[in-house]
């Protein structure tokens, strides 16, 4: 039986992400991929993601962010593993 493994992101997404409804956006893919966490304006323009999923959700998430919705233009992605801890019930956008 294949073993799915979770595992855990947090990542930093530089460029115009404030402001193009990319948080709205990132929250859509997030669901529709089945992860859990968050994302979130940050003040030096950045926007935050915290995902935790199965391993190729997480991973599809990250090559989707390097991209980013129509309206965005991502300049570049800081992503770092973190630990999985599952603490979220679904993917929100926090304030």
């Amino acid at each position: 039986m294949d073993q799915k493994q979770n595992k855990a992101m947090l990542a930093r997404v530089y460029g115009v992400v404030q402001g193009v409804g990319f948080r709205f956006s990132t929250q859509e893919r997030a669901k529709r991929l089945g992860l859990k966490g968050y994302v979130r304006n940050m003040f030096d323009g950045s926007v935050e993601v915290l995902a935790e999923g199965e391993d190729r959700q997480v991973d599809s998430l990250l090559a989707w962010l390097k991209r980013g919705p129509t309206g965005s233009y991502v300049n570049r992605v800081e992503a770092h593993p973190t630990p999985y801890k599952g603490l979220y019930n679904s993917f929100t956008i926090e304030f």
